[in-house]
């Protein structure tokens, strides 16, 4: 199997892949955020690594908007064309075209919640008015749902979605999730509902979570978080478990992968693997530090890579 085959037998169980995957990701310079450059760095990093799908940064500036100062003020917040898209859908087709028979292509998504807080006080504004800024998350609903749409046309093959804003520090009255946010990532899930690959990032890139109970429900073929749960710390095996599907991670992104050596990184990934699930793809919490030696990240990958399947 190749790359592309060997992910798809993990996600949807058609055989047990003969290795384990493994895939990390980080921004690159300002100099390969759109056009052709962007298109090369991603192949040569996705080379160089060894890693085992291609992921796709989003890297394009939020829309312009007028100040968002109160609650009201979001029925005026930008909804975009996929005309705004572009630069970031040709990025997707010049990967999709370069890479999708050896690989799947993800791209990076993030939630409207986190568009939302580009833009203002989301998490201020919901819990001053939060009918008001309800609408902001409805517009940037719209905007995200369009960028999928026109990743799919060009051939993407699914998406790396990130959720935020039930992170402990952020509500002190989680209904606030439940009720306003929530409901603008299922919406957004509905339109991922046809691709083959799917990653639910529980992102907490931030401050962390307490509590990964309102997420289970979220769909995705595979779960990526931090094993850190409030005072807990949690195994791969654990997570996956949970969830019901595969999990991605075990490995923290400001950890050994970026300050370690090589050695110090192969006993952490062995480490991570004995505590791995059947159907499990190494990898980070979150983005790693854009400085992380991309010989680290190979490292990872190479000891997940000989850890055979028997």
């Amino acid at each position: 199997m190749n790359k592309r085959d060997t992910m798809l037998s993990l996600i949807h169980g058609t055989a047990s892949p003969e290795y384990i995957p493994a895939a990390f990701f980080l921004h690159f310079d300002n100099a390969y955020h759109r056009g052709q450059a962007a298109i090369e760095k991603h192949l040569e990093f996705f080379h160089a690594t060894g890693m085992d799908f291609v992921k796709i940064q989003y890297e394009q500036q939020f829309p312009p908007s007028t100040p968002i100062r109160k609650p009201e003020d979001w029925a005026h917040a930008p909804l975009c064309s996929e005309e705004f898209f572009e630069e970031t859908i040709q990025v997707v087709e010049g990967l999709v075209k370069a890479a999708k028979s050896e690989a799947l292509v993800i791209m990076t998504l993030y939630s409207p919640f986190m568009w939302a807080a580009h833009l203002g006080d989301i998490t201020g504004h919901l819990q001053e008015n939060p009918e008001a800024a309800k609408k902001g998350l409805e517009i940037m609903t719209g905007n995200v749902v369009t960028l999928v749409r026109g990743c799919k046309r060009v051939g993407v093959d699914g998406f790396y979605a990130s959720s935020q804003g039930g992170e402990a520090f952020r509500f002190q009255d989680p209904s606030v999730f439940q009720k306003y946010i929530k409901p603008t990532d299922l919406s957004v899930w509905e339109e991922l509902s046809s691709c083959s690959c799917n990653i639910l990032h529980i992102c907490d890139y931030e401050r962390g979570y307490d509590d990964l109970s309102p997420f289970l429900d979220y769909p995705g073929h595979v779960v990526n978080s931090s094993l850190q749960v409030g005072d807990r710390t949690l195994s791969p095996r654990d997570l996956s478990q949970r969830f019901g599907r595969p999990f991605m991670g075990g490995m923290e992104r400001k950890g050994v992968l970026a300050t370690g050596n090589s050695e110090a990184i192969r006993q952490s990934t062995t480490e991570v693997l004995a505590q791995a699930p059947e159907r499990f793809i190494l990898a980070a919490d979150c983005t790693v530090p854009s400085d992380t030696p991309w010989a680290n990240l190979k490292t990872a990958i190479e000891t997940a890579h000989q850890n055979l399947k028997e």
